[in-house]
């Protein structure tokens, strides 16, 4: 690290610790040239998978249109922020731990669908019908019909998840 003060090469780390909730690492350094102070911060540079859209084109994976995705999904519904936090969250864990360089965006929208299905209902079938371009009202309750019989089954997974 070159110091900002004299632009010698040489620092020494003279204090570490975490911070930001443990993604931050606070450094005090010192110049080993002109003896002045200063801090540092380093972060881990993670790359997201690049999405693959259904015409083809690619883009950089957005957090900020995940969450208002979810956000529209889940207005008026009874889901606390935090808990939308925490989708964001894993599914971001999921696409850093894929190993992918590219996704296509149907996997995503599934991953999604997966989380609002395990929390809210309505969410889920709000997501679906967009996601998947209902066309009419049959679409609907074929949806409806598929989460009626995957409630039973999500139900047993969450309970096993508790005890």
């Amino acid at each position: 690290m070159h110091c900002p003060f004299c632009h010698a090469n040489d620092t020494k780390v003279i204090d570490s610790r975490l911070v930001g909730e443990g993604n931050q690492v606070r450094r005090r350094r010192e110049c080993l040239e002109c003896i002045e102070r200063f801090t540092t911060y380093e972060v881990a540079e993670l790359a997201m998978p690049r999405i693959i859209k259904s015409d083809g084109t690619r883009t950089p994976f957005d957090a900020q249109k995940l969450q208002s995705g979810l956000l529209r999904a889940l207005e008026k519904r009874p889901v606390s922020s935090e808990t939308i936090e925490d989708i964001t969250h894993r599914i971001m864990h999921k696409l850093r731990a894929s190993g992918e360089r590219e996704i296509p965006s149907s996997t995503l929208g599934e991953w999604v669908m997966d989380e609002l299905r395990k929390v809210d209902e309505v969410a889920y079938v709000r997501f679906a019908s967009v996601y998947r371009s209902f066309q009419d009202v049959n679409e609907f309750r074929e949806e409806v019909q598929k989460l009626q019989t995957t409630i039973p089954t999500l139900q047993n997974e969450t309970e096993e998840e508790v005890s």
